[in-house]
This record gives C-alpha cells, sequence and structure tokens, in this order.
C-alpha cells in the first residue's frame, strides 16, 4: 500500500530521524521509559527496557515509521497508518536474546502478550499512531515534549488526521489531555500488570 507522505514543518534544533539514528531514538526513550510501570511490568529493569527500544527503534521505527529527535534530549517514533510493519525473525531473535541476557524470567511471553492485547484494542479507523514520545529525565520541565508534538499535530490537522496511542504511565495524562486527547479505554496485559489507557484526538480546526 503507498502510503502519502505527510507534510510535517519542523522547527529549529528538532529533525527527523534516519535510520543510522535508531540508536540515539531507543536510548532517550530508554532514559524517560527507565521506570514506566508497564514496561518494568513486563521487562523488570531498565537495561531490559533499553535493549527492547533498540531493536523496535532499529527495525522497524526509524526505517518504516517516523522519528523526530529533539537535539539529545528528545524523541518520538510514529508510524504512519497502512504501513505494513512487521519485525523480522532476526529483529525477534534480537530482542528475545536482550531479554535472556538482561530481562527478568518470562519477559519474552509478557512482551508477545503485551504486543498482542495492544493489537486487539488498536483502531481500525485511519490515524496517526505515536508509539513513544520521550524526554530524557534531565531535561524535563523545559517544554521538549509540547515541542516533539507540535508539528506533527499541525500537520494531522490540517490533514484532518486523527491520532492515537496507549498511555502506559498515569502521570502523564494530564500531558496527553491539554493537547487534546481523550482516554478511551482501559486494559491490562496481565493479571496483575499496571493499567494501560488507549487515548484519541480527533484533528482540530485552526481556530481551536
Amino acid at each position: 500500500m503507498t502510503v502519502p507522505r505527510m507534510q510535517i514543518n519542523l522547527p529549529s534544533g528538532m529533525r527527523r530521524a534516519m535510520p543510522r539514528d535508531w540508536r540515539a531514538v531507543a536510548d532517550i526513550t530508554a532514559d524517560a521509559f527507565s521506570e514506566n510501570p508497564v514496561m518494568t511490568w513486563v521487562m523488570g529493569n531498565p537495561r531490559a527496557i533499553r535493549s527492547a527500544l533498540r531493536v523496535f527503534a532499529r527495525s522497524i521505527y526509524t526505517r518504516s515509521g517516523m522519528c523526530h529527535l529533539h537535539g539529545d534530549d528528545g524523541a518520538t517514533m510514529w508510524m504512519p497508518f497502512g504501513v505494513e510493519a512487521r519485525t523480522g525473525t532476526g529483529a525477534m531473535m534480537q530482542f528475545a536474546l536482550g531479554q535472556a541476557l538482561y530481562g527478568k524470567r518470562g519477559s519474552v511471553r509478557r512482551a508477545q502478550q503485551t504486543m498482542a492485547i495492544m493489537d486487539e484494542y488498536h483502531p481500525v479507523k485511519e490515524h496517526m499512531y505515536l508509539f513513544t514520545i520521550s524526554c530524557r529525565s534531565n531535561a524535563r520541565g523545559k517544554g521538549i515534549g509540547k515541542a516533539l508534538l507540535a508539528p506533527v499535530l499541525a500537520a494531522c490537522d490540517r490533514d484532518r488526521m486523527p491520532v492515537y496511542l496507549e498511555n502506559s504511565n498515569p502521570e502523564n495524562h494530564g500531558f496527553y489531555a491539554a493537547h487534546g486527547f481523550e482516554q478511551i479505554a482501559e486494559f491490562f496485559v496481565g493479571e496483575d500488570a499496571p493499567p494501560m489507557a488507549p487515548m484519541w484526538r480527533e484533528p482540530r480546526s485552526p481556530t481551536t
């Protein structure tokens, strides 16, 4: 399927991440997600989380998706609607090896279970998908998250494209709500897992 390319105007200090930037995208994200409730439940510790995110960034999001970097402090991973992005056998082996080395027992099984349940809740309606938005822990409170979101949300508004994400940390609810996202459900990826909150944002008019 051919996916139309969205015109996104990036501000100074922000750039599109290329496939060679996979490590930077992953490591910024891992810093931000080191204490994420769901990822910690799945993998157990920051090193295992970083290993997993390196696989996702390298094999999927910097190649098939759309990633942005804000200096060395912020990163996003997006997936346009209609893009076929599947993890190959080699990437799955890398993921499993990383979890065997660094993750807690059963992390691969929990990861597979998590992805399967996320797929069940993922909307079929056309949308832009925000997989992760991240800011390094020592750069929080500087408006980097807002800066990362703004150009893509503006492009989605212009093209009348909804946006979808799964919020895996309740502390971030206010941030997403302030940018027009509404929680549409809640689900658990395991009996003792923290909640995940899928959120949806309808495109705004220029005066909104």
